[in-house]
């Protein structure tokens, strides 16, 4: 699988989490998660592993949202 595969993989995941339950912390869990089982995905910046805490705990719906599409 690819860099991207995997990226969209992780993507289509955490969105999941949000789109059936509304689940932000289980969403941004998750793509924190998948990231780390890719070689080309698994090094994350820890300003984005800092933020993680944030969209978290914020609950926000739009903030997760944009939290996971961000992965670049």
């Amino acid at each position: 699988m690819t860099r991207d595969e995997h990226l969209a993989w992780c993507k289509r995941r955490a969105h999941e989490y949000l789109n059936i339950d509304g689940d932000v912390r289980n969403a941004v869990q998750s793509m924190i998660s998948d990231m780390q089982k890719h070689d080309d995905t698994k090094n994350i910046a820890p300003e984005l592993l800092a933020q993680s805490f944030s969209v978290m705990l914020s609950g926000d719906l739009g903030l997760a949202r944009r939290y996971i599409d961000g992965f670049v």
